[in-house]
């Protein structure tokens, strides 16, 4: 029988070399093998080896403090880091800000794509997301600073058609996290939130000729697993680390919750109602657009109101909710937890299910509303010297038929209040979101007219949508001025529907405290 070498944290970190490509596992503060990370970073303060390292994941790994991949954040251990989504490692954003490391941000579901293309020696991987975003080289290639100079994404053409091209590359090391592991290295994830990328991974840094690490809870007797649950094989796995059971949390600061994993499932309780906010007036206008049995993407903020007033009308079930790490059903969570949802009916691998949503999959998608454009672009990935990154929104957004960017009007300090069934601005934020011109495109209005896309622009005091010559206002809420509250802290004209020279008010159901009756 074989036997899989069992190892420390500090042992597994010295396995790396100067100059190696790296890749770990996680999304946003779950699944993330913190005793491995926390290694690395020991071993280079202490030694200052290893370094020039490329570290490169799918989506975000961490929690703003220090830990996740933001061990990884020192001048010298990294000279290169490639991810989807960075909002979580703002140390590794500073560091690419003050030109310290070479830096991209492209799309989350390319790079699991990719790393299933280099399992399999292909060229690379080939996608259509992305173009006429920031990810295309005619708009930057992913780049994120001025020192960062190679092309990892290159425009192509196949047969007339335009496509994105990301090159493969070896992967050295992969430090990956699992549950159990058996003596033969068999691993299984039946306690983390998903399975996310692990399978695509050890396959292609194995197939690299590279090390994989996987660090565990604990290791049971060959055989005793259940093969069925078994997502990386014995034979991709070269070590086995057992961590301290604070280093292995479900979720970093979260006890182990057997209902995100699938192996209890919580009772069905209705949730309390909402209160009336701007963002329930939001939640409230993009759950009228539901449709029975559609399937559904979730972005976080605003958008989560739509499942939650959903749920206040009897019409959760309508909707089947997806998470792109791998969860399908059940409710996604927010905050620390973004990536998990409780009582999933399945949750799949995160590459099968950017697989469904690149296909035209989603029948709806609610995403958030940071910046928008007149041209109906939208940018939630880059704010001056804030590096959010796109994560898979581009994914979503640029392939589901129906979209709808929800977010308030303005934003810092912004304070709404409803009364009399009439919307009070009682200050309006410091912010403006309609700008002449985005900072960056992580949405392509062209793009999506092209692809023949119904986009709508929803906030708690009006409605937008986008047509053939551009935004279009089309709702307006009860008690709203046009010209002071809407026209004036815009940076831009939209085009103003009207019928018999009025335009249409948005749902009085939507700015009463009484359930709206949906079902």
């Amino acid at each position: 029988m074989r036997k899989v070498k069992v190892i420390t944290a500090d042992e597994a970190a010295m396995l790396i070399k100067d100059g190696d490509t790296v890749t770990t596992s996680g999304f946003v503060a779950s699944a993330i093998p913190e005793a491995l990370n926390k290694a690395v970073e020991k071993r280079f303060l202490e030694t200052g080896s290893p370094k020039n390292i490329t570290l490169t994941y799918c989506g975000s790994q961490g929690n703003r403090d220090g830990r996740g991949a933001e061990h990884w954040a020192h001048k010298g251990l990294l000279k290169r880091f490639i991810a989807g989504h960075w909002a979580t490692v703002p140390k590794l954003g500073q560091m690419a800000l003050n030109n310290e490391i070479e830096a991209y941000n492209v799309s989350q579901g390319a790079l699991c794509h990719l790393y299933r293309d280099i399992a399999a020696h292909k060229p690379g991987c080939f996608t259509k997301v992305g173009l006429g975003t920031f990810i295309d080289p005619r708009n930057g290639g992913g780049k994120v600073n001025d020192i960062t100079k190679e092309d990892i994404v290159e425009l192509v053409t196949i047969k007339g058609e335009e496509y994105l091209f990301y090159p493969a590359f070896p992967i050295n090391v992969a430090m990956i996290r699992g549950t159990y592991a058996d003596e033969s290295g068999n691993i299984t994830f039946e306690k983390e939130v998903a399975p996310l990328e692990g399978t695509s991974v050890a396959q292609a840094v194995k197939n690299s000729g590279g090390i994989v690490i996987v660090q565990v809870e604990r290791i049971v007797k060959a055989g005793t697993l259940d093969p069925r649950l078994v997502k990386v094989p014995g034979i991709y796995v070269d070590y086995v680390v057992v961590a301290d059971p604070e280093d292995h949390r479900q979720s970093l600061d979260c006890d182990y919750d057997p209902t995100l994993s699938g192996e209890k499932r919580a009772p069905d309780v209705l949730p309390e109602p909402l209160p009336l906010s701007a963002k329930k007036i939001i939640g409230r206008r993009g759950a009228l657009e539901l449709e029975k049995d559609v399937a559904v993407n979730l972005g976080v903020g605003a958008p989560e109101y739509v499942a939650s007033v959903a749920s206040e009308e009897g019409i959760g079930d309508y909707m089947t909710l997806t998470v792109e790490g791998g969860p399908v059903g059940g409710l996604p969570q927010g905050g620390i937890r973004f990536g998990a949802s409780m009582n999933p009916d399945a949750v799949i691998d995160q590459g099968y299910q950017f697989d469904f949503y690149d296909g035209g999959g989603l029948d709806l998608a609610y995403l958030g509303l940071a910046e928008c454009d007149e041209k109906g672009n939208i940018n939630v990935s880059r704010f001056g010297p804030k590096i959010a990154g796109c994560g898979g929104f581009i994914n979503i957004t640029q392939n589901t038929p129906k979209v709808f960017f929800c977010g308030t009007f303005t934003a810092g300090g912004l304070k709404v209040k409803v009364e009399d069934g009439k919307v009070i601005i009682a200050q309006e934020g410091r912010e403006k979101k309609f700008i002449k011109k985005v900072g960056q495109i992580t949405f392509n209005g062209d793009v999506a007219l092209k692809n023949k896309q119904q986009v709508m622009y929803i906030t708690e005091r009006c409605v937008f949508e986008l047509k053939e010559d551009g935004l279009h206002l089309t709702e307006i809420a009860p008690g709203i001025d046009l010209q002071t509250q809407i026209l004036d802290v815009m940076e831009f004209e939209p085009k103003i529907d009207r019928v018999n020279g009025e335009i249409k008010l948005m749902d009085a159901r939507l700015f009463s405290e009484a359930l709206m009756g949906l079902k």
